[in-house]
């Protein structure tokens, strides 16, 4: 006999009433107080987001294009035998209780399971476990029910799957005419242009734009999504009841636009701009636990760029451990108040130009302990290092900089340039720094990391191999470039 696809449990089914699907039992076999059997484990039902487009005063218009999810910039595989039994828990229904789309049912429902299975880790790779991952757990249950959602979430599915074919994008046009069609009516609706689902359309919207070289249109539609948070009472409110809206309208707008777009809350947690974490909020004392560290505050530097460098090393250096979640928190946070500054540099002076080189450093290396999320950062990131490396040429001219913040600069600078048209110049003034100093081996060169910032991750293993080839003895300049130098894309790959 075949087995149901059946959502709803047993006792509803049989009562013909609407089953909420909470687990391990719906709101009407509490009350009832009776047995409650699923033929399939429901899905979590939880809220979603995205993102926003425009404020509804005027029409909607986009062209079709895909989502330029991080150029697989992470290998993102969440467990095998997870994804198993998550699917056969989640079966899709029979009845299509999902928004209809103009494309043939089971072309429909491999999509979803494309989205679910994959691309929904290529948007949030800080979470593999299908279970928890916010986009499988917030996102996917919001797009269930809403059709301009929906459609917009298969489009990726579609462009990535049809991408791998090679036999044209059809479906994903498609699919993207009826995402922007649905959209338009939306927006001209008061009650639903403000949603988080309309939002997490929208954004999405921007990214594929931006990825398509329509960067105008982007424009227009990050513009939109700005004019929704705005009405919505800012970022931190957005938050309240959508984190994921919340975190994704803040980061994509920053990566398609190149600049930040919202502000920043203080450092006590004040204001509706993007939310600081609680431990920023706490004293700076680090430095009176541990003497080994490089003192900022005999650096001269900017105030503000000052101020920032202590309050993040006091949290990256604390015993606590940080989730990925408020690592991904903080990485906004720093990057929107870092880049939100005007040009420190005004007078030639090693300590302008200091605090211009900590402030694209500090930037470029959040980049590279976050790694991908969303949508590609390669952009800014490549930008970041072109400042980087033309304030700290300055400042090399001048002299004066202390030793472990050098090297420190400079280790950052190449690892962030890797596959860019500034790797060798970093790799060949870090060699030259580094014999300067006697520094020998890595772990000469990870002494002087530590005093100066530092956040034990993965991107250990890329500061060491890249690191220790750069020291070799015989290698030469052009050698410098690396045999084993990964794409341009590399520093993302490292969370």
């Amino acid at each position: 006999m075949r087995k149901t696809l059946r959502r709803s449990c047993a006792a509803c089914a049989k009562a013909k009433h609407s089953c909420d699907l909470r687990t391990p039992k719906c709101s009407r076999c509490v009350k009832r107080n009776c047995r409650c059997d699923y033929a399939n484990e429901p899905l979590t039902a939880t809220h979603v987001s995205l993102g926003a487009l425009s404020n509804g005063s005027h029409p909607y218009q986009a062209s079709s294009g895909p989502l330029p999810l991080s150029r697989s910039e992470v290998s993102v595989s969440p467990d095998p035998s997870d994804m198993s039994m998550f699917f056969e828990a989640h079966l899709f229904d029979p009845f299509e209780s999902y928004p209809s789309t103009n494309l043939p049912r089971l072309r429909v429902q491999g999509l979803m399971q494309h989205f679910l299975s994959k691309i929904a880790f290529q948007y949030y790779p800080l979470d593999l476990n299908p279970c928890s991952n916010p986009v499988v757990t917030s996102w996917w249950p919001l797009a269930l029910t809403d059709p301009a959602l929906f459609h917009v979430t298969l489009q990726t599915a579609s462009w990535d799957d049809e991408l791998h074919a090679r036999k044209g994008f059809a479906h994903s046009e498609l699919l993207m005419k009826d995402s922007v069609s649905l959209l338009r009516h939306k927006i001209q609706d008061h009650s639903l242009a403000f949603q988080d689902a309309t939002m997490n359309a929208v954004v999405t919207l921007a990214a594929i734009e931006h990825g398509k070289g329509n960067l105008q249109v982007s424009k227009v539609h990050i513009d939109g999504v700005k004019r929704m948070v705005t009405v919505r009472g800012g970022l931190s409110n957005v938050k309240q009841t959508s984190p994921l809206t919340a975190r994704m309208v803040s980061w994509v707008s920053l990566l398609v636009t190149g600049s930040p777009q919202f502000e920043t809350q203080d450092d006590f947690g004040r204001g509706n701009g993007i939310c600081a974490l609680q431990q920023w909020q706490f004293p700076i004392s680090i430095e009176d636990e541990n003497q080994s560290l490089l003192d900022f505050d005999t650096l001269s530097l900017d105030p503000i760029v000052g101020n920032i460098a202590n309050r993040l090393r006091s949290i990256l250096h604390s015993p606590t451990t940080i989730s990925a979640t408020d690592l991904h928190d903080l990485t906004c946070f720093i990057l929107h108040r870092l880049l939100s500054l005007p040009p420190l540099a005004s007078v030639d002076s090693p300590s302008s130009y200091t605090s211009e080189c900590m402030r694209y450093a500090i930037s470029a290396y959040m980049f590279i302990i976050h790694g991908p999320t969303y949508y590609s950062h390669l952009h800014v990131l490549n930008t970041l290092i072109i400042q980087l490396k033309f304030h700290l040429s300055l400042m090399l001219s001048l002299g004066g900089c202390q030793d472990s913040l050098l090297l420190w600069f400079l280790s950052v600078g190449v690892i962030a340039s890797t596959g860019t048209n500034e790797s060798r110049w970093f790799r060949i003034e870090a060699r030259t720094v580094a014999e300067t100093l006697g520094v020998q081996c890595w772990e000469d060169i990870e002494v002087h990391l530590r005093r100066t910032l530092w956040l034990e991750t993965r991107s250990r293993v890329l500061f060491q191999e890249t690191l220790k080839e750069i020291l070799a003895s015989t290698s030469t300049p052009e050698q410098l470039l690396g045999l084993h130098e990964q794409p341009q894309n590399s520093p993302t790959r490292v969370a």
